[in-house]
């Protein structure tokens, strides 16, 4: 049994921490104070089912402290998951929540494993080794999705990790032992082949929302039936029946900003695929703008920003980029999202209560249909095709 300390209790903190809990001690970190209280009371601090359950139905070895260990050589591993935000006046992501933790490591004194799952640039920790060059910086890309972190971790599609070391091999271990699939493709590579891996997965599924969305796009201004269209050009097994589904634009935590990282991580590099990818999701956003607004709707409800069913994240999701095309055409916007506990968002009324939100919109926009809007099926303007993200 391990000494493990996480830090960040976001999505991938939360499920690692989780996962590892199982067969190890797990100690966990977080800023955000009411986080550690939610999760020493039993209760997820972020919205994911599994957490949920295993939380409530298993014996994990797990706690949380209030301030940063000070004891870091306590710990056989330190898993730093903490948010790095894109920065657009430095064309790359803030990793400075990154180099306080391992700051604070360094002046511990102490030879702990340090993992990185926080997303980070193209060659980020070949150059930060050499600074923290008394213990090992591996990092370990993540994929999972948000509100099923914990079954993408108990499940995991793959795992990478972005060194050949004996530390590397044993950290994998410990990944399997927390699964429940036993048989999962591991691949070791170098640390640069680990970052790069992660930012393509991103930007390739930023790609497919991108083409699906074109076509949406096209179809809706040719008065044609997109859905027939969708499910001909998907039933090629080369390109498959599956994430295929239209929406406003993708938008979420990671993809907008990992795209526009491998853009910048792309200078003096041949490209045209990443800067079409970040431009065809704006025009998107300006097309649906415009289509809401030939409705000439006086009133415009928003049913929820966040960004799909399961998920409590409304950062940078694409309704929000919807909300401020609707707002410029001069039309009133409300908002119904039980998430905000303000009584406005970016100058639109919020709405508590359901009934008296459909009853004031003349349109309502939804990125995800859901049963709630059943009775307004007449005010719905959405592009969910399928009922599924």
């Amino acid at each position: 049994m391990l000494k493990i300390l996480v830090i960040g209790l976001g999505y991938v903190g939360t499920a690692n921490a989780v996962l590892l809990s199982q067969h190890n001690e797990v100690t966990c970190f977080d800023i955000d104070i009411s986080k550690s209280k939610n999760l020493d009371n039993g209760i997820s601090p972020i919205e994911d089912k599994e957490v949920t359950e295993y939380l409530s139905s298993k014996k994990l070895n797990l706690k949380t402290v209030d301030s940063y260990p000070t004891e870091i050589d306590n710990f056989d591993i330190v898993i730093i998951a903490t948010p790095t935000n894109y920065d657009i006046l430095t064309n790359k992501f803030d990793t400075s929540s990154i180099e306080q933790s391992l700051e604070n490591i360094q002046k511990s004194n102490s030879n702990p494993t340090v993992i990185i799952r926080s997303t980070i640039p193209v060659g980020y920790v070949k150059k930060i080794q050499k600074k923290y060059n008394n213990f090992e910086i591996i990092f370990v890309p993540e994929f999972l999705r948000e509100g099923r972190a914990l079954k993408d971790s108990l499940y995991p599609s793959r795992i990478v990790i972005g060194s050949h070391s004996k530390k590397a091999k044993e950290f994998a271990k410990l990944l399997i032992d927390g699964s429940l699939d036993k048989n999962i493709h591991t691949i070791f590579t170098n640390s640069t082949e680990a970052e790069s891996s992660k930012l393509f997965s991103n930007a390739y599924l930023a790609m497919r929302v991108t083409f699906f969305n074109e076509l949406d796009t096209f179809a809706m201004a040719r008065g044609l039936n997109t859905k027939e269209i969708i499910k001909s050009v998907s039933l090629d097994p080369r390109i498959g029946d599956f994430y295929n589904n239209p929406s406003f634009g993708y938008g979420g935590y990671c993809l907008p900003k990992d795209t526009k990282q491998l853009l910048a991580n792309f200078d003096k590099v041949p490209q045209k695929i990443m800067e079409a990818i970040i431009e065809s999701n704006v025009m998107r956003k300006d097309f649906i703008g415009l289509e809401i607004a030939k409705l000439k709707p006086k009133t415009v409800g928003v049913y929820k920003l966040i960004m799909k069913e399961g998920s409590d994240n409304i950062r940078e999701s694409s309704m929000q980029d919807i909300m401020k095309r609707v707002k410029a055409k001069g039309i009133k916007v409300i908002v119904y999202e039980p998430l905000i506990k303000e009584k406005q968002f970016f100058n639109s009324e919020i709405y508590q209560d359901l009934e008296l939100f459909k009853k004031d919109a003349d349109l309502i926009l939804c990125n995800r249909i859901h049963p709630d809007l059943k009775d307004v099926q007449d005010k719905i303007f959405t592009r969910d095709l399928f009922n599924e993200d």
